[in-house]
């Protein structure tokens, strides 16, 4: 990824602040691991920034290519119905850029080994 290239991890939100505590620890790592690259967190509801204000946001800072991971275990409603008409209007907010929604996190083959790992370690 380029220094044009943003991430938004984007999740649902709670009441509590410290819900958001895994999702800035992996703001963190990925920053540690793509310096440069503009990664920031959004929200569907209870929770600042909005997906819209995170896109706007990025792309205001020079980002043309925006890729917004959903920090989801796998596609429910709000990812099926609710994210993709979020993702419609910033691309109609912003033609020029690129806006792509990436598969939910827990969707990855890679998450779900981690997932399968961490289960079998919690017998120890």
């Amino acid at each position: 990824m380029s220094g044009k290239d943003a991430v938004i991890l984007f999740g649902h939100g709670a009441r509590d602040p410290e819900w958001a505590r895994p999702l800035q620890r992996t703001r963190e790592q990925l920053l540690s691991l793509s310096p440069g690259l503009q990664v920031e967190l959004a929200f569907l509801e209870l929770m600042r920034p909005t997906l819209a204000e995170a896109i706007d946001d990025v792309i205001a800072r020079g980002a043309s290519r925006v890729v917004v991971v959903p920090m989801f275990i796998a596609q429910g409603g709000h990812v099926k119905s609710d994210v993709p008409v979020l993702i419609t209007a910033a691309r109609a907010r912003h033609p020029a850029c690129e806006v792509r929604l990436a598969l939910p996190v827990g969707e990855d083959d890679s998450v779900i080994a981690a997932m399968a790992a961490y289960a079998g370690r919690c017998l120890d």
